[in-house]
């Protein structure tokens, strides 16, 4: 049995596989105003898809469709299988309300009404 692929085989697969993964995954990068698509997200980094996207560094924003997910300082780690794949550097979790600087009591009122 042979193993080998003719070339225009294994593009189609390639191609067939960065389509599959462009179209089930709503997360984006966002870098300068613009916004790419990831690929895929995992715990120490993200891929994008290497001809699309130009090279990124610095810090950028990671979301999940409107929702802000991340702040992440970037460092390109390497090209393969048509993937551009990032580390983090730092990755830290977006909040949508500043932290406090003190233990809410949880019985104090939220507003006051008017008479």
């Amino acid at each position: 049995m042979s193993t080998y692929l003719p070339r225009e085989v294994r593009d189609d697969l390639d191609a067939a596989r960065m389509a599959k993964l462009r179209k089930r995954n709503r997360l984006r990068v966002l870098v300068g105003g613009e916004a790419w698509p990831v690929l895929r997200l995992w715990r120490s980094g993200f891929a994008v898809e290497a001809e699309r996207v130009p090279a990124l560094r610095g810090l950028v924003d990671v979301y999940d469709g409107s929702q802000h997910l991340y702040q992440c300082l970037i460092v390109a780690s390497e090209e393969e299988g048509g993937e551009m794949r990032y580390e983090f550097k730092r990755n830290t979790a977006a909040h949508d309300s500043p932290p406090l600087d003190h233990a809410r009591d949880p019985d104090t009122p939220i507003a006051l009404l008017p008479r």
